[in-house]
């Protein structure tokens, strides 16, 4: 007599599904401490007021997703993916610990500036219409502006410690903080994986304060040959650091197939290594970069500066 294959399929499905949960269940348990690891990079580089347990809640609710969706056939390490929902997950949880937009953030400070000017111009308080042709926008445009300030006060002052009087606006937002550290990180990297030659001239002009004619007597070159290296390394990090950051800002190889361009990708692709690979701290410090006099955030500082002048 035939039996009824339904009840073994369904008792198959269980045995598979509980299966998959003690493997899930293992990753997690396995894993705990990506989300410690994380969370306490992340709580360096951002402001005080941002709470651990919110950040290690976020870190590990994406741990658990990502132990359900990991796919071993990929052949990627499951820690490696784990860390990528982590740390995408902490990003997304310091943007909603804001609710001012960078463009709200803007647009309170640009009405502010304005509206102290015109009040010191005209010896009264400006108008909206004032306000509005002084920045030439509309009278809505103010509106909103004034409606952002508003609840930026509440938002401050609704605390059992109001804090308005400490906090300065121009001070960056977690999410800021964490960009500005993490382009710090890849520009890095990218010093440390320059050419030898590049990476002497650059080390000795902005981290160690060198003058063009020393290093010109040391290299047995030129201080306008030392200028053309600079010029060269500079524009080699920033092309490095905006192939991982922003693609679309690296520009188009004039030989796509040639001995230079081959090197050039050969240089993004190490930059990215070891941005991804090492952590913050032995990127900024250590054996790999000489150590600055005034300090790895004013080297970073000047980097940026230089990079601004080239993309002008």
């Amino acid at each position: 007599m035939a039996t009824d294959p339904r009840p073994v399929s369904s008792d198959m499905q269980s045995r598979n599904t509980r299966e998959a949960s003690a493997e899930s269940d293992a990753l997690v348990l396995a894993n705990l401490a990506l989300v410690g690891y994380h969370v306490s990079e992340l709580l360096h580089r951002v402001p005080p007021t941002v709470s651990r347990d919110e950040l290690a809640s976020a870190g590990s609710l994406a741990l658990v997703l990502a132990a359900r969706a990991y796919d071993p056939s990929t052949g990627v390490p499951f820690a490696r993916y784990a860390a990528l929902r982590i740390r995408g997950a902490l990003v997304d949880e310091l943007r909603s610990m804001d609710w001012a937009s960078r463009g709200a953030r803007h647009r309170v400070r640009e009405l502010a500036a304005t509206s102290e000017r015109l009040t010191a111009a005209l010896g009264r308080t400006p108008s909206r219409v004032e306000l509005a042709e002084a920045l030439g926008s509309d009278v809505e445009t103010v509106d909103r502006a004034r409606q952002d300030a508003e609840r930026r006060v509440l938002s401050i002052d609704a605390t059992e410690h109001p804090v308005a009087d400490l906090v300065r606006d121009e001070s960056p937002n977690p999410e800021e903080a964490l960009l500005v550290d993490e382009r710090l990180r890849w520009l890095g990297a990218a010093v440390h994986t320059l050419p030898e030659r590049l990476r002497f001239v650059i080390e000795g002009l902005f981290l160690q304060d060198r003058p063009v004619a020393e290093l010109a007597d040391e290299l047995g070159v030129t201080q306008s040959r030392i200028s053309q290296l600079r010029t060269e390394a500079l524009t080699l990090l920033r092309d490095g650091m905006n192939a991982g950051l922003d693609p679309d800002l690296v520009p188009a190889a004039s030989r796509p197939d040639g001995v230079a361009e081959r090197r050039r990708q050969t240089y993004f692709a190490a930059v990215a290594a070891r941005a991804a690979l090492a952590p913050a701290a032995s990127m900024t410090a250590g054996p790999g970069i000489v150590p600055t006099q005034r300090g790895t955030q004013a080297a970073g500082e000047r980097y940026m500066a230089r990079e601004a002048e080239l993309t002008a």
